[in-house]
């Protein structure tokens, strides 16, 4: 069983930046595999990247390419989001998921771990 628990979410204007934390605990191994995904509202869950636990593999999905930065660090068993040039479009509730292996892109559907996710919001 593992627990995640999301936080750094906020309030901040377009063209900033927001490190988002994910803070895993219970089973983790270095070949599973943590993703980022966000719902905004009215929209389904979207994937946006994904890092092997023990890191490597990044990949991201084409909407936030170049301007986020996932990155782990197992010695605190933390997963990071680090994001920046945000726009208003980027406002949504930011959640980790966890699996067993990396697929991309990635699909809610695979991931039975997740956080409570944190809520990001991006004035113009």
């Amino acid at each position: 069983q593992v627990q995640l628990v999301e936080s750094g979410g906020g309030s901040v204007q377009a063209g900033g930046s927001l490190r988002l934390s994910c803070a895993a605990s219970g089973y983790t191994y270095s070949r599973h595999c943590m993703g980022w995904f966000r719902r905004a509202p009215g929209k389904e869950r979207e994937g946006l990247a994904i890092i092997y636990f023990g890191g490597g593999g990044a990949d991201y999905v084409a909407s936030v390419k170049g301007r986020f930065t996932i990155s782990v660090d197992n010695r605190k068993n933390t997963l990071y989001l680090e994001m920046n040039s945000v726009n208003p479009e980027d406002t949504a509730m930011y959640y980790c998921a966890t699996k067993r292996s990396c697929s991309f892109p990635p699909a809610e559907y695979e991931y039975p771990y997740w956080g409570q996710g944190t809520q990001v919001t991006v004035s113009s």
